[in-house]
């Protein structure tokens, strides 16, 4: 009651610094503090909503996995949903209230993109024309790193970035609160387009295994003359894909220079690819 007081214009920081720390203590605490947190967001009282508001975004910051876990079930992302709908709560609350609930879930979405459900939750809002567009997050506001964080993240990688991040967040000047966040976004674009290149690789490879068997087994019934002129036209479709995914292998295979176990994968199935064609050439086109 004392961090979300509505007759306090400036924010408590001792109570909120209190009530993180009475989270974090409690077996239940998460639990508990999102039930108090939702029921003080969704207040009619513009101040009490946004000074929750900026309680939770603390507890998020200082309160690690378990709070996380909990605030990313629908039964919490639901409550926040509560406050922008014009079914339940968004046809009072202020539009300050509503902007800063909408930034909230955009930035967990940026920053907890392992979570399905705020994914979800935030695509719904946008589907249903609750949200126009994606909000600007302000540079000088530092938002929780994912948790967990992926394994190989920049971070874990690059020494030099994670010394300079940890000193810029233990700065208390503007500008190097400024250069964090920027840092921390440049490393979450990385890993984001690392983890699209991995996803590219992963479906490619497994669109060759599919194809290579497929045309083993065509083959196999041309061989025995049993290949009905459907099959043939499916077996000239094959063909043609085949023959689409090598250019899409060599550019895997440049982008996976630097792993030798992902360029390995690419490589044996560019051979597994290859091995498929020559035994269509050995089979058909050279009668």
């Amino acid at each position: 009651d004392e961090a979300t007081d509505p007759s306090v214009s400036e924010e408590n920081w001792e109570c909120i610094q209190r009530f993180c720390e009475q989270v974090n203590a409690a077996t239940e605490g998460p639990w508990f503090a999102l039930r108090l947190l939702a029921h003080k967001i969704q207040s009619p009282q513009e101040g009490e909503a946004l000074h929750a508001l900026t309680v939770l975004e603390t507890c998020v910051n200082n309160c690690g996995d378990r709070f996380h876990s909990e605030m990313a079930k629908f039964r919490f992302l639901n409550e926040l949903i509560k406050v922008l709908s014009p079914k339940y709560y968004g046809i009072w609350s202020s539009e300050k209230v509503k902007s800063r609930v909408t930034e909230v879930i955009f930035s967990w979405t940026v920053w907890f993109p392992q979570e399905v459900k705020i994914q979800d939750a935030y695509q719904m809002l946008k589907k249903q024309g609750i949200v126009k567009e994606d909000p600007k997050l302000p540079e000088d506001k530092i938002l929780p790193p994912p948790s967990p964080r992926p394994q190989n993240s920049i971070f874990d990688t690059d020494e030099e970035k994670s010394k300079l991040l940890a000193r810029l967040l233990r700065s208390s000047r503007p500008a190097d609160l400024q250069a964090a966040n920027r840092l921390i976004q440049s490393a979450v674009k990385e890993e984001q387009e690392k983890s699209a290149q991995v996803s590219r690789r992963v479906n490619t490879i497994r669109e060759v295994s599919e194809n290579v068997r497929r045309m083993d087994e065509f083959l196999e019934s041309y061989r025995r003359g049993e290949l009905s002129p459907g099959d043939q036209e499916s077996l000239q479709a094959l063909l043609q894909r085949c023959e689409r995914l090598r250019p899409l292998l060599f550019r895997l295979a440049s982008e996976a220079v630097p792993d030798e176990e992902a360029l390995a994968e690419v490589l044996q199935a560019n051979d597994q690819l290859s091995w498929a064609l020559g035994q269509y050439r050995q089979a058909v086109a050279s009668q």
